[in-house]
């Protein structure tokens, strides 16, 4: 999907923009990874510390892009197309945008 953003949005990120992920990342200057814990050694309770810190900020983009894959766009074979994908996975994001503005709505009124 960030591919998506770089080609059809046209989204250029600066040097200094940092993102967040998991440690299939490790080693990547722009990406913040959480601690490895290294063979027959421990990390530190700090560490520990800081891992469930950038889980828990993790967390929402997580469940974002389990709610894309529900509409199983992004997680089987594309049939369509190739030049609709764009098209169908920003009307997929835009259709879940929609249902959290309206949850979000109701629970104000609430």
């Amino acid at each position: 999907m960030i591919l998506i953003c770089f080609e059809i949005l046209g989204w250029e990120f600066a040097d200094s923009q940092r993102f967040i992920g998991d440690k299939a990342y490790i080693g990547d200057d722009a990406i913040t990874t959480p601690h490895k814990k290294r063979k027959n050694t421990e990390i530190s309770e700090l560490q520990k510390q800081e891992n469930k810190q950038l889980s828990s900020r993790r967390i929402t983009v997580e469940h974002m892009i389990c709610r894309v894959k529900i509409f199983r766009v992004a997680s089987e074979k594309f049939r369509l197309a190739r030049h609709r994908y764009s098209q169908v996975i920003l009307a997929v994001c835009g259709l879940i945008r929609l249902r959290l503005n309206r949850l979000v709505s109701l629970t104000i009124n609430i």
